[in-house]
């Protein structure tokens, strides 16, 4: 018999920790290839961990609440034959490169910084008495709570932490009124405490009251929706949005597809959309454009190796999330399809996992699915732009030929581009969506699948 340990995968760049949050299974229990072994949740998505090997689950090392870093071990797993090799992704995580590059270091230093200056800006939970998991963290900031409500909080999980349930539940009382508000902390306190630390950035104004007359709804938001509200406004403090507007003759795109999709769908066992279509454009130009596939640290720029587009879609809550489709520049059209297809589908089940909505590098907004001709799209944090699809429109147009100038009916579009005006200028922000209104209109009506 030999022994496998189950390591908590790697989950993206941005992740490296998680909360558990379920055992789906328990000691004695027999594990097959792929199945799930426990829930894990970090502060973008809950997802499973699955099993690499068959066996019996002999040891859990954690518990549910445990706050658990990216490469260590969560349980053991007792197989047959020899031992079995860690995973990729403990090795990743355990095997260092013996020399860092200057630059690289100079990057990650100014990385580091930028991400401690983000989190000063959210309520510290580190001055309570009692340690608060990631997820409750997260959970309390999006809902408002206070760290004196949450250290008053009695917590159900092990030594009296505060567990996620614990918080949800505390998070309905407030709103059904069962939870009597905060108590203010005492002037002589909060004096001391801004004396012992300086104010080091301007207080954000305070918007004006609303008050809501006794005819009114109020609708609470939920957590998403205050996560994606915080999100935005950190954008707009953060870019300096500038936005370009381009109008593109679609027409020959448009008779394409209705001419191939039912083949196309015969073959592939595929719906064609637009949207591969035009996600194929983008990824040439940013190839031609490689400054627009950049993200900001500091005073420094980091030049992205890979194009990863990232793709907004809807939620079944109507919420919107951003999953990316990986080296997108190295896909066809085909394989371009199957991937908008599959992580448009899974974000409509509520069934992506972390490594779906993790490094992208741009970002493509369909605002034409509402019905809207163009908008002013808000950039995904850390990148510098993003692109919105207006509806497309049958419209008059002058068409231009050797023999005169004549009115013809076309399918046209507005492309939006919003961009980060720090480090991209005006004339690189134009040019990159002329590029791709360059690439959409040369598309070829003849092209074969």
């Amino acid at each position: 018999m030999a022994k496998f340990e189950l390591k908590l995968p790697k989950m993206g760049e941005s992740v490296a920790e998680a909360t558990i949050t379920t055992w789906l299974k328990e000691v004695g229990d027999t594990i097959e290839l792929d199945d799930a072994v426990v829930e894990i949740a970090t502060d973008k998505v809950d997802s499973e961990v699955p099993s690499e090997v068959e066996g019996v689950l002999v040891e859990k090392l954690f518990d549910v609440d445990d706050v658990v870093q990216v490469g260590q071990t969560i349980a053991v797993i007792e197989t047959e034959g020899a031992d079995v090799p860690d995973s990729g992704s403990s090795t990743a995580v355990e095997e260092a490169p013996a020399e860092v590059p200057a630059e690289a270091a100079v990057i990650e230093t100014q990385m580091a910084e930028t991400a401690e200056a983000v989190s000063a800006t959210a309520t510290d939970f580190s001055e309570g008495s009692k340690f608060y998991s990631p997820l409750v963290k997260n959970i309390a900031t999006a809902e408002g709570i206070s760290l004196a409500e949450l250290e008053a909080l009695q917590g159900t999980g092990k030594d009296g932490r505060v567990t996620k349930n614990d918080i949800l539940q505390f998070v309905e009382d407030r709103k059904n009124g069962k939870v009597a508000p905060a108590v203010a902390v005492p002037a002589k306190v909060a004096a001391e405490k801004s004396a012992a630390t300086p104010v080091k950035k301007a207080e954000t104004p305070k918007a004006a009251p609303v008050v809501a007359s006794g005819e009114d709804e109020i609708i609470e938001m939920t957590r998403m929706g205050k996560l994606i509200a915080h999100h935005m406004v950190e954008s707009v403090q953060t870019s300096a949005h500038v936005q370009s507007f381009i109008e593109a003759d679609v027409t020959n795109i448009w008779n394409w597809r209705k001419k191939v999709k039912g083949d196309f769908m015969k073959r592939e066992g595929e719906n064609l959309t637009f949207t591969p279509i035009f996600m194929e454009a983008v990824a040439k130009a940013l190839k031609d454009f490689p400054m627009m596939n950049i993200s900001v640290s500091g005073d420094s720029i980091i030049k992205k190796k890979n194009i990863n587009l990232g793709m907004a879609a809807a939620l079944p809550d109507g919420n919107l999330i951003v999953p990316v489709i990986k080296n997108a520049d190295q896909l066809n059209l085909v394989g371009m399809t199957k991937a908008v297809n599959d992580l448009a589908g899974r974000a409509r089940d509520n069934k992506l996992k972390p490594d779906d909505i993790q490094d992208g590098t741009y970002t493509v907004t369909n605002v034409g699915t509402f019905g809207s001709i163009m908008g002013t799209p808000i950039i995904n944090q850390p990148q510098v732009g993003i692109l919105a699809l207006g509806a497309i429109r049958k419209v008059p147009a002058v068409i231009e030929t050797p023999e005169g100038d004549f009115i013809g009916i076309r399918y046209k579009m507005f492309l939006s581009h919003s961009y980060d005006h720090r480090v991209v200028n005006g004339a690189l922000g134009g040019q990159f969506v002329q590029r791709v209104k360059d690439y959409l209109e040369a598309f070829d009506s003849n092209r074969e699948i």
